[in-house]
């Protein structure tokens, strides 16, 4: 039954993920485009290496929760200076893995995931897992199609419906892997 609705798959590797506090926060981040928050980019990236894993028959699971939250950096990029917003390029991956492992256990995979999507721009952050290669390239190929307004392409995962946290205030969760 699975197999023929993605969007229930998908959304059963995420639902807590998607009910915290932090994670709804990026829908206030800007992205690469206009219109575009860093939530619904993530979304998006997700999404797209969730369905691709999946049907490759790698850890679906891993890059849908993965792809979530590799760029959960949680500030706003644009409002720095130029300096700074290039740097952004090279550390926001450490930021964002730092603050996953803050609010939620994650596995090799997914960290490898969060680690190393900016390769090969880090090039010291190569991938070491087939999933984290799928997020990377989904993450490059779903920048380009908010930036030219293409994301529609993408097997409608722009149209997802992405519920908002019950409670924006709510406290956070603080689980580390070990």
């Amino acid at each position: 039954m699975m197999r023929r609705n993605p969007r229930a798959a998908y959304a059963a590797c995420v639902a807590d993920l998607l009910a915290d506090s932090a994670v709804q926060s990026m829908r206030r981040l800007p992205q690469h485009a206009p219109g575009v928050s860093c939530f619904h980019h993530c979304v998006l990236v997700s999404y797209t290496s969730f369905r691709i894993c999946r049907a490759l028959g790698l850890d679906a699971r891993a890059a849908a929760r993965g792809g979530l939250l590799h760029d959960l950096y949680l500030y706003n990029w644009r409002d720095r200076p130029v300096r700074a917003s290039l740097r952004h390029l090279f550390t926001h991956p450490a930021a964002a893995l730092r603050n996953a492992m803050d609010r939620f256990l994650l596995d090799w995979r997914e960290a490898d995931i969060i680690r190393s999507h900016m390769f090969p721009l880090t090039p010291t952050r190569a991938y070491h897992c087939w999933e984290a290669l799928v997020v990377s390239t989904m993450d490059k190929l779903c920048a380009a199609a908010e930036l030219f307004r293409l994301t529609g392409l993408f097997t409608g995962a722009d149209r997802l419906a992405v519920p908002a946290a019950r409670s924006e205030a709510g406290p956070a969760l603080s689980r580390r892997a070990g």
